[in-house]
């Protein structure tokens, strides 16, 4: 345990140690730091402390701006330093325990801490990786039987992104104007999106990166990332209706996309690691389309991967999520969604595999997310989309309030933590509020 005092039901326990940037309204230099119950450790103080074999020679780092150069170090640093992280603030440790003067420089309060984003964001991909919510959304704009397309098994679908529009958890977000077509029947219109809605999302940023025409193999995948993020992918829903065919989403999502501000590093997420979803299924003789006799196995509806995307390795995080919506008019935030990240269908080292696999370079502060995170059952779908069913049916957030889509001055929060026995490892806020289209 550490000399710092965390609460059991922080965000920011001694398991979980994440990085992020911060500056404060005395030092207004952005600054590389750790969270750990309601402190920030400024890690631009305590550099000097930092005396293992690879650290040592890079304590230049913790003065950086951002963290793209740390993440750059690789899977070694950032094992390293961890280490000698847990060993400054246990509360064995005297070093920062005991020094008075030192506790005093390298150690922020939270609340007078202003938060950035992590890192620079380079380049920026949106994953479409849960089975369920690619499912919904078939559903409702295909039908039944052809709800996923013929690739969506097959492979990792996704998208690039915007990265210039990617903000930090507190940035308000205009609501975007654009062409929609509400009228099948009629020409387009231009005017304020009616239809803004939000995603439920979580991401990676990639730690280092690979040479331009060499892939990342699957068995190295996780040396390239670096640790976690929640994501709100803010999608407006008309706009992207009517643009998406053929190229997919534009102007429906490139006005904004809010990340949390505390990068938590996969190590603390690891002891959370469940088995990966079986990507292809078994079951009895009885139930079988496709009896293999020679195994005495049924092979069900999902193909398997192509080698490459293949792992055994558990990957898979048990990361419970929530997201509520404050209304203007509302006292409390109402919980309209309550997910888990390990509904996913594709892997996070699947993710990262499959966009190298062509040659693509991807580099330090990258930022690959997992796509709308929904579950089994309607209270775990985590768009409005869904929720609403396309605007079908109102979500009642008591009081008398109700949406389909957002409305102005709506602020959403997602929230999300690994839950142990007597800590958490969580993330903090992803929030942003609505302001009024120009």
């Amino acid at each position: 345990m550490s000399f710092i005092n965390v609460d059991a039901g922080s965000d920011f326990s001694f398991h979980n140690l994440p990085y992020g940037v911060f500056s404060t309204d005395a030092n207004p230099r952005h600054r590389l730091g750790v969270a750990i119950g309601d402190q920030i450790l400024d890690l631009s103080i305590i550099k000097s402390l930092f005396r293992g074999p690879v650290m040592s020679k890079h304590q230049d780092v913790f003065d950086q701006p951002t963290l793209n150069a740390f993440m750059g170090l690789g899977h070694e640093a950032w094992t390293e330093t961890r280490r000698t992280l847990q060993t400054l603030l246990s509360a064995q440790e005297a070093t920062l325990r005991d020094d008075m003067g030192l506790r005093t420089r390298a150690f922020v309060h939270q609340n007078s801490a202003t938060m950035h984003l992590p890192a620079h964001i380079g380049d920026y991909t949106d994953f479409y990786s849960s089975r369920d919510h690619a499912t919904n959304v078939g559903i409702m704009f295909r039908g039944k039987e052809n709800a996923l397309m013929p690739n969506w098994l097959r492979l990792p679908v996704g998208y690039h992104g915007r990265a210039s529009s990617v903000v930090v958890s507190g940035t308000p977000l205009r609501r975007p104007s654009g062409q929609m077509r509400p009228d099948q029947t009629k020409p387009p219109v231009f005017g304020p999106s009616k239809q803004l809605d939000i995603e439920l999302e979580m991401a990676f940023f990639v730690g280092g990166g690979n040479q331009l025409g060499e892939p990342i193999p699957i068995d190295k995948a996780h040396e390239h990332i670096f640790g976690m993020v929640l994501m709100n992918d803010w999608s407006a829903r008309d706009i992207q209706a009517w643009e998406y065919v053929p190229l997919g989403p534009f102007l429906g999502k490139n006005f904004g996309t809010t990340i949390s501000p505390w990068v938590v590093p996969m190590e603390a997420l690891m002891p959370f690691a469940e088995p990966n979803p079986v990507q292809v299924r078994t079951g009895s003789r009885a139930q079988c389309p496709s009896y293999l006799p020679q195994v005495d196995v049924c092979v069900m509806s999902d193909p398997e991967p192509l080698p490459y995307l293949q792992h055994q390795d558990p990957f898979t995080f048990n990361i419970n999520l929530f997201v509520s919506l404050k209304g203007q008019n509302m006292t409390e935030a109402a919980t309209i969604c309550r997910s888990n990240f390990k509904f996913m269908y594709w892997t996070m080292k699947q993710q990262l595999t499959h966009h190298t696999v062509n040659g693509c370079n991807l580099r330090p502060g990258d930022l690959l997310a997992s796509g709308t995170i929904s579950g089994p059952d309607p209270d775990s779908f985590g768009s409005m989309l869904e929720l609403s069913w396309r605007g079908s049916k109102s979500i009642d957030l008591g009081g008398g309030e109700s949406r389909t889509f957002l409305k102005d001055g709506d602020e959403v929060v997602i929230t999300g933590h690994c839950q142990a026995d007597g800590y958490r490892v969580g993330f903090g806020p992803c929030a942003g509020i609505i302001l009024p289209a120009l």
